[in-house]
């Protein structure tokens, strides 16, 4: 029998405090694509995967997730996003080298306090 693996994320889920002004962050200011919205929810297509925002009574929110989203020059994508008006806590920055490949991230925050950040990949992990 074959062994099970995660490895694929359908859906990630964000709980946000105000679902109406999340929506309009991710969708208006970050320019993703809202597939559909249900009572206190919000449906974002990302590639293969899906971002679920949910507003709840109760639910905790912010400092609770962590979104990584990737693109092809951060550089460019840094700029592009602060003149939206999001606001970073750093610059873009090497996070890991090795030979033939680099990761660089700059790190922001959502309206509910949730940790995004920005990635970009160059070459192949050995």
């Amino acid at each position: 029998m074959e062994q099970l693996t995660l490895n694929e994320i359908g859906q990630i889920a964000v709980h946000v405090n105000d679902i109406t002004k999340s929506t309009e962050f991710y969708r208006d200011i970050l320019g993703m694509n809202l597939i559909f919205e249900a009572p206190n929810l919000a449906f974002f297509e990302n590639g293969e995967v899906r971002l679920m925002l949910g507003s709840a009574e109760g639910e905790p929110h912010g400092d609770r997730a962590a979104v990584y989203y990737r693109v092809d020059d951060i550089d460019t994508a840094f700029v592009e996003l602060k003149t939206r008006g999001v606001e970073f806590s750093d610059e873009p920055h090497l996070i890991h080298e090795a030979e033939g490949y680099s990761l660089r991230m700059a790190f922001f925050k959502d309206p509910d306090g949730n940790q995004l950040a920005i990635m970009d990949e160059r070459g192949q992990l050995a």
